[in-house]
């Protein structure tokens, strides 16, 4: 009787869904398979808006000091209290989120992007060529992402694009990596074969065949790479070697709360900390889901 009723239910819910948008009837089913992953979503989609929308949403200028303002708890003015200099933290928090999303957007797609072709081509020619490029990448893979970042750096300096830069560096052989393992399944298929047997080019091959076909691993290495790439940069900031001042930075802020104001102003620690906490997780929570809906291994029936 529970087994017929609950069968009428999924019917009667699936009845609902017919008529809508295909787009739509597949977020509504990603919603009810992965209901943290829709939350996630939830928290990736406000961070994006945050900082399209950040010079609507802040009440103050992030930049703007104000002396005689100094270190004040949150109030009904400064919702979230104010920083060393008198800044808005609320305000900064808010801008704090374009410059994360723009690092890790930045940095996760130039290196998933780059680590793609790279894994393709060593997984198409082999031979030498993969034994060399791997032996390169198991280098770099052996050391931290941060150790790796931090090279870059300190090679380079601070400031926003060598922040992108370190950070691409050190997510590429990950992705490579990656790429690599399933571009070696797609070169043994028929398709690919048979466009080596009608004579074409070893890079039309390459384009056309087999990098739509690890479209897939793509996107969830971009989406697991977003945390970490916030974190590092981060991370970065906090060290002095990321984003230098006055850009509005989550590691700057944290860096700016030292230990010397962690008794007397803690909110100037604690709210950057936080968006850095939810940022991650909801990153790293929808990349998870995404890789269960997209993997055909780990889809369920």
């Amino acid at each position: 009787m529970e087994a017929s009723q609950t069968r009428v239910e999924t019917a009667a819910a699936v009845g609902r869904t017919i008529g809508l948008p295909t787009w739509l009837q597949a977020v509504i089913r990603f919603v009810r398979q992965k209901p943290l992953g829709a939350f996630s979503a939830a928290i990736v989609l406000l961070m994006i808006v945050v900082a399209v929308f950040a010079n609507f949403l802040a009440p103050f200028d992030p930049l703007e000091t104000r002396y005689r303002l100094m270190m004040q708890a949150p109030n009904a003015t400064f919702w979230l209290g104010t920083d060393t200099f008198g800044r808005d933290i609320l305000s900064r928090i808010i801008y704090g989120s374009r410059t994360a999303m723009l690092v890790g957007f930045t940095a996760s797609l130039i290196g998933a992007t780059v680590g793609a072709i790279i894994g393709v081509m060593s997984a198409y020619f082999g031979g030498k060529i993969d034994l060399v490029v791997q032996r390169f990448m198991d280098v770099l893979l052996s050391l931290p992402l941060i150790v790796v970042a931090l090279a870059v750096v300190a090679a380079l300096g601070p400031g926003t694009e060598n922040v992108i830069i370190a950070l691409t560096v050190a997510m590429t052989p990950r992705c490579a990596r990656v790429i690599r393992s399933s571009a070696l399944a797609i070169r043994e298929t028929p398709y690919v074969d048979a466009a080596r047997a009608m004579g074409f080019r070893h890079m039309r091959i390459i384009l056309r065949h087999m990098l739509p076909n690890v479209v897939a691993p793509y996107l969830i290495m971009i989406t697991a790479f977003l945390g970490q790439a916030i974190l590092l940069e981060a991370s970065l900031s906090f060290l002095g070697l990321g984003v230098t001042e006055p850009t509005p930075a989550w590691g700057l802020m944290l860096k700016g709360a030292a230990v010397e104001f962690a008794e007397r102003a803690p909110w100037m620690g604690i709210f950057p900390g936080l968006a850095i906490s939810a940022s991650v997780f909801g990153f790293n929570l929808f990349g998870d889901s995404l890789r269960d809906v997209l993997d055909p291994k780990l889809r369920t029936s």
